[in-house]
């Protein structure tokens, strides 16, 4: 006979973002089965740059000058590699992004996003202290280091933006850089100091630290296909390892492969994946890292992990389920090299994750609209991390039916029709 077993919620998707919904419903009473096919935080969550990135007010969008789709077509860059045989694939998708990276259209989303990134960094305290992970946590912000006088000016220049939110930085010269930092080499031209963003020693650990909390507060967690889920009469059904769960509402968090699940019950959302690798190397004596950098022109983050010094590169547009390759690694690495002298390689292959991307650069946060008590969190592309606890709070706001803290019209999927 099968085991049915009755639950408030159930969110699909054990990452930083389904963790932290998790978290919030579980706050505000609900009774909550968190469910994954892996172990908490094994996905994405796992392999990041480590930032709740407080200063990040812009997001990322397509380049608009000839020049740069230049540089980025002819599939050499080391911050943007694509697979030939999927552009056929993506380009659609491709066209929208660059359509809302148009300077009207981009200052929209960065106004959408602000909310969200204004409070990011409070909702991840509330979770640090309450999870015991201070000692996961760096609070002396990032570096964003230029190698051209000219890319450094431009990034000065822009910092006005910055300011007039009341965001903390300073402008470093060469020097001023390398008395910062004194394992980096002469490369590198100037930088700004971001001091407001938080670094994370462990991604995973932070996960790991947030979903101990959920536990201990009387969460469970279960391992299960979320391809499983069912509407019935009353609510929702999953099947996972300890049988038949249903609940009044379900959250679908799977990052990137959210889309299919949606699609499922009636949501056509162009949701893509941007491919993503790390590795971790000794650090050279004398040549120790502090705090995060981003090479700004080279298009990969150096940040000072647990485990050794980890070297995220940037995008790369391929097929999800596409083996991976050795090219972003390898056309970043030798950059790498050229600012800080990396020891040896500490993992035996490259780590390779998936940001779910939408093409307006916000995410997917509420109701289905057309499914009673389907729920969706997903999409953060770049700011899985930073986004996960506010977004979280937003989204057990909406399912009890609570003030929201910000409005959440911006992050409705029915944007999609």
């Amino acid at each position: 006979m099968t085991t049915v077993s009755k639950i408030d919620a159930v969110v699909l998707g054990a990452g930083i973002v389904g963790v932290c919904a998790a978290l919030h419903l579980q706050a505000r009473g609900r009774s909550v089965l968190l469910v994954d096919r892996r172990g908490p935080g094994e996905e994405t969550s796992f392999g990041n740059a480590g930032l709740i990135e407080r200063a990040s007010i812009v997001p990322y969008a397509f380049p608009r000058t000839v020049r740069e789709v230049l540089r980025y077509a002819s599939n050499r860059a080391s911050a943007v590699r694509y697979d030939p045989l999927f552009l056929p694939r993506i380009t659609p998708w491709l066209f929208a992004y660059w359509r809302h990276s148009s300077p009207s259209r981009l200052a929209e989303a960065a106004s959408a996003m602000l909310p969200l990134i204004e409070r990011c960094l409070d909702e991840h305290d509330v979770l640090i202290a309450a999870a015991g992970a201070e000692d996961v946590v760096r609070r002396d912000g990032w570096i964003e280091a230029f190698r051209t006088p000219a890319a450094f000016d431009r990034a000065v220049a822009a910092t006005s933006a910055a300011a007039a939110l009341g965001l903390r930085f300073e402008i470093l010269d060469s020097r001023s850089l390398h008395e910062r930092e004194p394992g980096l080499t002469g490369a590198l031209r100037g930088a700004v100091h971001w001091l407001d963003p938080v670094a994370v020693r462990d991604p995973h650990a932070l996960t790991m630290r947030y979903f101990d909390l959920f536990i201990s507060r009387g969460g469970s967690f279960q391992t299960g296909d979320a391809q499983t889920l069912d509407r019935q009469a009353a609510g929702w059904s999953v099947t996972t390892s300890a049988g038949t769960t249903e609940a009044r509402d379900a959250v679908v968090a799977l990052g990137a492969w959210s889309g299919r699940l949606a699609q499922r019950f009636g949501h056509r959302v162009p949701l893509a994946v941007k491919r993503g690798y790390h590795m971790h190397y000794a650090a050279t004596p004398g040549a120790e890292l502090t705090r995060p950098i981003l090479d700004d022109e080279g298009g990969y983050v150096l940040a000072p992990m647990t485990r050794g010094i980890r070297l995220t590169t940037g995008v790369e547009m391929a097929a999800a389920d596409a083996p991976a390759s050795p090219l972003p690694l390898s056309r970043c690495e030798p950059l790498a090299r050229q600012i800080l002298p990396l020891g040896a390689r500490l993992d035996a292959t490259p780590w390779m994750g998936l940001r779910p991307a939408l093409p307006d650069m916000r995410p997917v946060i509420g109701a289905s609209g057309r499914q009673p008590g389907l729920w969706f969190s997903f999409g953060h592309a770049h700011h899985g991390l930073t986004l996960a606890a506010v977004s979280g709070r937003l989204l057990a706001e909406l399912v009890t039916g609570e003030e929201p803290v910000v409005d959440s019209n911006p992050y409705a999927i029915a944007r999609f029709g």
